[in-house]
């Protein structure tokens, strides 16, 4: 099988290692990958969001499959413009990929399918924003309805700055708070049959103890020794599948990946949001668990056979990734400071380029990450922090608290 895989970023590091691994794989191709993704394939130069150009490079290295990483290019339709050359991808239509590039239309297909979340405004006005804030009231929830790369949304017990950001975004979704730990739940889907992946937790604050500004991810782990039984099915039943079902309703059908974000209330999980693709970073702890072979799996989506695949293999044990990022991450990330201790087994890369010379440089905020396996997850989180503390990049900061709760059994369901 010949594999094209689309993106850049740490997620498509951790997919092309996934890809790599499939015996079933003969060629991989990245476009435009990232050092990190050129230790295993061929990469070509490509704007990911560009339709034709993505369709076109399909055609010339004869993909079998291609695999879609980032949301950009999928609510731009490049999935849409590759299975019109008759290739399989696996990566929803610009159409389904409303449901992450467009907060008010998932809140309408959750409504409509009965999906448990969160009570939620769609605001164009400072009234009417105004009005969402009051009923709400703190912590206020504010999100942008479009893409804004994992940064979006403001929580804040702080009202002015809930204000300020739906001034400054536009067009809003405010909702009620959720109380209770997170979820991400990765479901592969041709768009009938669903198959749930490793429930994982990430940590959108930048700061240790959940503080400072949402990022695009700044750790995750998986498994989740917290989690209540029977969740994940649960979810299947009175999420994803009635989703799916209302999509297919729509004429619309959503094969890909559909990521859910959960808080797990006293209620029950609820949905906070629905992404379109594999989320970053618990991309790197679930894959790196995944004993069955990605591109079989993911080619079985895109081929709309995916309810003849065999049961999903794991490996025992856990999995810990933490972010490193460069100086001044989230608001003003510094670029082009040279990296040392990125080339080893465990390290993704995520924002890096290469100069000529070989020296590695950070080329975006989130540069690198230290992705370990372990026994367990206390195992597992030793290990991710022994690779960060390897890298060497000027200013750079993370996170010392990845899963440390979780580790030290401090997580709780509210009663």
């Amino acid at each position: 099988m010949r594999v094209l895989l689309v993106g850049g970023g740490g997620r498509e590091h951790a997919l092309a290692l996934g890809l790599s691994r499939d015996p079933a794989v003969d060629a991989l191709v990245a476009a435009p990958g990232n050092p990190g993704i050129a230790a295993v394939a061929e990469l070509r130069d490509v704007t990911p969001t560009d339709a034709d150009a993505v369709a076109a490079l399909a055609v010339e290295v004869a993909a079998d499959l291609v695999v879609i990483g980032p949301e950009a290019p999928l609510v731009a339709g490049v999935a849409d413009a590759v299975r019109a050359k008759g290739i399989a991808v696996f990566g929803p239509s610009a159409e389904a990929a409303r449901l992450e590039g467009s907060k008010a239309f998932a809140k309408d297909v959750m409504t409509a399918a009965g999906v448990p979340t969160a009570r939620a405004y769609t605001c164009t006005d400072p009234e009417s924003v105004g009005q969402a804030l009051d009923e709400f009231g703190a912590p206020y929830v504010v999100k942008n309805d479009g893409l804004a790369a994992g940064k979006g949304v403001v929580v804040t017990d702080d009202r002015a700055v809930a204000a300020a950001h739906a001034a400054e975004c536009g067009r809003v979704v405010i909702e009620e708070y959720l109380a209770g730990p997170e979820v991400s739940l990765f479901v592969v889907t041709d768009g009938e049959a669903a198959l749930p992946l490793l429930p994982a937790q990430d940590f959108k604050r930048v700061g240790d103890g959940d503080t400072g500004p949402n990022t695009g991810g700044m750790g995750a782990y998986a498994p989740l020794p917290w989690a209540p039984p029977g969740l994940v099915d649960e979810v299947m039943r009175d999420v994803v599948h009635p989703t799916l079902a209302e999509l297919r309703r729509r004429g619309t059908p959503f094969a890909g990946l559909l990521y859910v974000g959960l808080a797990i209330t006293a209620a029950g999980p609820r949905v906070i949001e629905f992404n379109a693709r594999f989320g970053d970073p618990e991309t790197q702890v679930v894959l790196a668990l995944l004993e069955t072979p990605l591109a079989g799996l993911l080619h079985a989506a895109a081929t709309g056979t995916l309810a003849a695949h065999p049961p999903l293999r794991w490996r025992e044990g856990a999995a810990v990734t933490v972010v490193v990022a460069a100086e001044g991450y989230p608001a003003a990330p510094r670029t082009g400071d040279p990296i040392t201790g990125a080339d080893r087994p465990g390290v993704i890369h995520a924002g890096t380029r290469r100069d000529a010379d070989g020296t590695l440089r950070s080329a975006g905020g989130r540069v690198l990450c230290g992705t370990a396996t372990g026994p367990d997850l206390a195992a597992a989180r030793d290990a991710a922090y022994d690779l960060v503390r390897g890298i060497e990049l000027a200013g750079s900061h993370h996170r010392s608290d990845i899963a440390s709760a979780a580790v030290e059994d401090r997580i709780t369901i509210p009663a």
